[in-house]
Formats: structure tokens, C-alpha cells, sequence
């Protein structure tokens, strides 16, 4: 799982900073500092910060978990 953040549409507003501080953090006014790989326990502190960002600037990849329920590959 990791974080892709569109800087360009991010407005600033911080609501992912309130929300999960531990992944994201501005630097100055305007400029958004993140950790694109972060903690499965942070999982839903980072959901939530997806959700909250008024300009939705900000998307939770899933595609390199694997399928649940999926058989492992064999060589």
C-alpha cells in the first residue's frame, strides 16, 4: 500500500496533517511533506485523511497487496 499525492491540486489545507501526522506534515504554508510508504497501523488514520482532503488530492494505492482469498503463485 502507498500514497500518491496530486502536490498539484493539493490546496494546503492540512486536514491530512490533523489527521494522520505521523505520514504527513507541511513544511511552511503551502508545501506538503508525506511518506508515500507508511505502517499497515496507520492504515486508517491515512484512509481518513484521503477522505478529508476537500480537493481530493490525495489516493491510497492498494495494488501491490495481495488478493485476498487469492492462491499463491507457483514458479
Amino acid at each position: 500500500m502507498r500514497l500518491v499525492v496530486d502536490l498539484n491540486r493539493c490546496q494546503g489545507f492540512a486536514q491530512c496533517a490533523f489527521l494522520a501526522p505521523d505520514v504527513f506534515a507541511l513544511h511552511g504554508e503551502e508545501a506538503l511533506l508525506f511518506a508515500s510508504r507508511f505502517d499497515e497501523a496507520l492504515r486508517d488514520e491515512v484512509e481518513q485523511a484521503a477522505a478529508a482532503c476537500p480537493v481530493q488530492a490525495i489516493l491510497v494505492d492498494y495494488s501491490d497487496e495481495p488478493t485476498k482469498g487469492a492462491e499463491p503463485r507457483v514458479g
